[in-house]
């Protein structure tokens, strides 16, 4: 065999060893272009999955808010309602009451209105009465509640001189004001004669009003 054969041949065989380096290096290249493909897909796919799952969450989320919203209006108004009741009930048993007694910290009174409403509209003036009686020289102005606080002896005190300006026919006469409920508390008891005002309320089946320290108003 001579030289130029035995180059020829050694040529050769690095040849196919360059070509067999090569095509095992496309063939890793291809192996790793192909897994980053089928990773690609399985992220796309989990992202996509992810993306319909917040999807979900949202709607489930949604849909929840709507359900609380639906049922906290549902529960506002059978509260309101049992509220409207309880108020109703109160109004009833006072305005009943003093209809039959017309009588008030030792005067008789000869007439009785109940839900008194008046507007001026030239004072800006506005207000409304649960129960208010009437004599030739005073008034009495009270407030109707099912369960009183302190906020409704405050509420009274600012409506009583207001009463006056809607009604000035009445502007001479003596007011007396009342807190009537047929639940009150204590504390609220005690405001309420401090301020002056009686506190009326049932005790069995009579109504008793407490009015200790009363005031003209």
């Amino acid at each position: 065999m001579n030289i130029q054969t035995e180059i020829l041949k050694s040529f050769i065989e690095d040849l196919r060893q360059d070509l067999r380096e090569t095509t095992k290096s496309l063939r890793k290249s291809n192996e790793r272009f192909d897994k980053s493909l089928q990773e690609s897909a399985k992220a796309r796919q989990e992202s996509a999955k992810a993306r319909q799952e917040a999807a979900r969450d949202r709607q489930e989320s949604a849909k929840a808010q709507d359900d609380f919203r639906k049922s906290m209006k549902a529960m506002q108004k059978e509260l309101g309602g049992i509220s409207n009741s309880n108020g109703d009930v109160a109004e009833s048993y006072f305005i009943n009451s003093f209809s039959k007694s017309m009588s008030f910290a030792g005067q008789e009174y000869d007439t009785i209105d109940s839900h008194v409403k008046r507007k001026i509209k030239k004072l800006k003036l506005q207000a409304e009465y649960d129960l208010v009686m009437y004599n030739c020289s005073s008034i009495v102005v009270i407030e109707i509640k099912y369960k009183a606080d302190k906020d409704d002896v405050a509420d009274l005190l600012l409506k009583a001189p207001i009463f006056k300006q809607l009604f000035p026919q009445y502007a001479n006469y003596d007011m007396y004001l009342g807190l009537a409920a047929l639940n009150i508390g204590a504390r609220t008891e005690k405001e309420s004669l401090k301020q002056g005002i009686a506190v009326i309320k049932q005790v069995g089946d009579a109504m008793i009003i407490n009015d200790a320290h009363l005031k003209v108003f």
